[in-house]
């Protein structure tokens, strides 16, 4: 990575030639590990998600994208619609970072609908001649021909006073006709915490207060606020940075989670609320954003990747990728996370569908990507074994103990290359019941699991050989089983 000086970082995508631009998207399309049904860049890094919004029959989805190669720099929105969450189209770059505010990157923000037309509020990203920081909160809407036209001057030019530049991530909602916008922000003393704005017209904003939670001293920085409500609850997302390792929970350099509480009492600003929970055990998920489909459903999609983690697949000039899309349910004050149903439509060839007795160990496929569901399960036996992607030299494990209700995700051997080996290479959690159903999802890099009906999910990227196919139960159990390709 030395050759990423701070010059090509913030290098145009249009400095470069076409004919050079299309040689590199042909290098990533054909290079290892690309995935077979999830979002993806064409090239370079994609981060968080954007601007997640349903208008008049489709979904639109943007992302962080940094066109030029695996690293953090000159960022773009780019532009992915879908009628369905599973079919997705490439409609190209749409938010480019060419004004004077975000000279130095469009960042994160959300989307919104107003006057029947896909409005986005982002935050732009500028630095001067000593490379300080400016940070302002830009709006635009999106024209007919997929590219955001920005309303600038910024709706909110500068920081107040009392907190850094780092000071972003817009999410806009409306409660009772009134426009609100939460950020992510850092105070002064350096630690986290997220701020409200309001407005009559999503254009002038007008400064309300930060939001007050009893979370005043967790982590130095909360990024991507989406605040939300579910069944009569109030849900504030966000992704705090800085958190120490308690037990299995916050092993990832940066974590993401949720409070869950009575809905804000707005104009109010204070928020009460239960406990912070991790909304992904896996390995790596970050920056989730959420939007409401047609029927109601609050739908989530996360980034598949962290910050400041190098990943195999960067010597291929690309990085990461979004989680599927998950529908978001309350139960005993707690989000469970289940796989959208239209996913079913991936659904190729059925491997394996039948009622299982399993006596210890069995092979009932092989695949590279593939669904499997595990459901009506009743375990005899201490622990339940699943290896996923095996060969002899590799393989991912999900492993379950009966007795302490304990789950384990292992990819110590899950390919020549494992990510982010300084911050372990198993994730943990312990279930509130027991193990009745899970549902997998494993991609050419990726494997999401979901436990119990969304009672836990994990996220993680592994980088195995294409020959290893393997999949192998061990335990002693009855359950039914079905394995699709996808």
């Amino acid at each position: 990575m030395n050759q990423w000086t701070r010059e090509a970082r913030y290098r145009p995508l249009s400095d470069l030639a076409p004919e050079v631009y299309q040689l590199m998207k042909e290098e990533v399309r054909t290079s290892p590990w690309r995935f077979s049904f999830h979002i993806q860049p064409p090239t370079g890094l994609l981060n968080d998600p954007n601007g997640f919004v349903y208008h008049n029959g489709t979904y639109h989805l943007f992302y962080q994208w940094f066109p030029l190669g695996p690293v953090h720099g000159l960022k773009y929105w780019y532009h992915m619609t879908s009628k369905d969450l599973v079919h997705w189209f490439d409609e190209g770059a749409a938010l480019i970072p060419n004004d004077d505010p975000d000279s130095h990157g469009a960042y994160s923000g959300s989307g919104f609908i107003k006057n029947d037309q896909v409005h986005i509020m982002y935050t732009g990203n500028k630095r001067d001649a000593e490379w300080n920081r400016h940070t302002s909160q830009i709006v635009g809407h999106l024209r007919s021909d997929g590219r955001i036209e920005k309303h600038l001057p910024p709706a909110i030019p500068t920081v107040p006073d009392g907190y850094t530049e780092h000071f972003r991530d817009p999410k806009v909602f409306q409660h009772q006709d009134v426009w609100y916008c939460i950020i992510g922000a850092q105070r002064n003393d350096l630690t986290g915490c997220t701020v409200v704005y309001r407005s009559e017209d999503a254009e002038h904003w007008t400064w309300i207060g930060e939001l007050d939670t009893r979370y005043d001293q967790f982590g130095y920085m909360w990024e991507c606020p989406d605040y939300f409500e579910l069944d009569g609850k109030g849900i504030l997302l966000f992704s705090p940075q800085g958190i120490e390792p308690q037990g299995d929970r916050y092993q990832n350099i940066f974590q993401s989670g949720y409070l869950i509480g009575d809905p804000l009492n707005l104009p109010d600003v204070t928020f009460q609320h239960d406990d912070f929970v991790e909304l992904d055990f896996g390995f790596d998920f970050y920056a989730p954003q959420t939007t409401l489909a047609a029927d109601g459903r609050r739908i989530l999609v996360g980034w598949m990747g962290l910050p400041d983690i190098a990943y195999p697949s960067d010597r291929f000039n690309w990085a990461h990728g979004l989680t599927l899309p998950r529908e978001l349910t309350l139960e005993n004050q707690q989000l469970r996370q289940k796989p959208v149903q239209e996913l079913t439509a991936l659904r190729k060839e059925t491997l394996y569908a039948q009622e299982l007795t399993l006596e210890h160990h069995i092979m009932p496929a092989q695949a590279e990507t593939f669904e499997l569901e595990l459901s009506h399960l009743q375990l005899s036996s201490d622990q339940l074994e699943l290896k996923v992607r095996a060969s002899d030299q590799e393989e991912t494990i999900l492993r379950y103990e009966a007795e302490t209700k304990r789950f384990t995700i292992d990819r110590s051997k899950s390919g020549a290359e494992v990510p982010a080996v300084e911050f372990g290479t198993s994730r943990s959690i312990t279930l509130a019941e027991p193990l009745h159903t899970l549902r997998l999802f494993v991609d050419r890099s990726s494997i999401e699991v979901f436990l119990n009906d969304g009672e836990a999910v994990a996220s993680s990227r592994i980088f195995p050989k294409s020959t290893s196919q393997g999949i192998v139960l061990t335990g002693d159990a009855t359950a039914h089983l079905a394995i699709y390709t996808l």
